[in-house]
């Protein structure tokens, strides 16, 4: 007869934690050095991430960016954008705030105070405990900068502080800035799933990134070195 092998069972205490985590997650204020993370509000924010995110040149605090080709610099892998107006980019952050299963986030530069992007929680599923990071964009003034490494370091150890076991970062499989920020961020690549999606009337591949619990303790001494790098 042959034996087919299971899984290993899981711990009361995990178990319980898949039963009482909510669909979407609870509002959460993450504070870093670099970047604060503030779940998104279109009257406090939508004017600001517009404007830092349209292609026009930027100046915030000591740096400036000249014009810029939005959709190069931020949208070309989105499911939305570049925008043209702040209506548009509403209409598109909207869906996120309203997610059932997710929780859109604001980021602010610590050092100015400014809005300059926006990461989410989605797709959560705590009955797995597992969610994803996605929806993630930063304006051209803090792109290459810890703001957007400091962000997925507090993201992830929010999520593997109360109990999660596991988190996915997905990206379409030509989007190589994408796929080197998961690898350098401590994401392991587990293929690529292909024809995927439609986006913008094109297929995309996805490429799919996860980190474990188990792994984190050694990830997370990876990404504070870096922060302090």
């Amino acid at each position: 007869m042959i034996e087919f092998p299971v899984g290993a069972p899981l711990a009361a205490d995990v178990l319980a934690l898949a039963n009482v985590l909510p669909s979407k997650p609870n509002r959460i204020v993450l504070e870093g050095r670099y970047v604060r993370l503030i779940p998104l509000d279109l009257e406090r924010d939508l004017a600001t991430l517009f404007s830092l995110s349209d292609g026009s040149p930027i100046t915030l605090a000591n740096k400036h960016v000249e014009a810029y080709d939005a959709d190069e610099k931020i949208w070309r892998y989105m499911s939305g954008g570049p925008h043209k107006n702040s209506d548009e980019l509403a209409a598109f952050l909207k869906l996120q705030i309203q997610a059932e299963n997710g929780l859109c986030l604001c980021a602010v530069d610590c050092e100015t105070g400014i809005q300059v992007g926006v990461a989410n929680y989605m797709n959560n599923v705590p009955a797995h405990l597992k969610v994803e990071l996605g929806n993630i964009w930063y304006s051209p003034i803090v792109q290459r900068t810890k703001v957007n490494l400091e962000a997925t370091y507090l993201m992830l150890d929010h999520m593997f502080a109360i109990g999660y076991r596991r988190i996915e970062w997905k990206c379409d499989a030509n989007n190589e800035r994408s796929r080197r920020a998961a690898m350098r961020m401590g994401f392991r690549l587990e293929g690529v799933q292909e024809s995927h999606l439609i986006v913008k009337g094109r297929n995309r591949d996805t490429a799919w990134f996860r980190m474990l619990d188990h792994e984190w303790k050694d990830t997370k001494q990876h990404l504070e070195n870096l922060l302090r790098s």
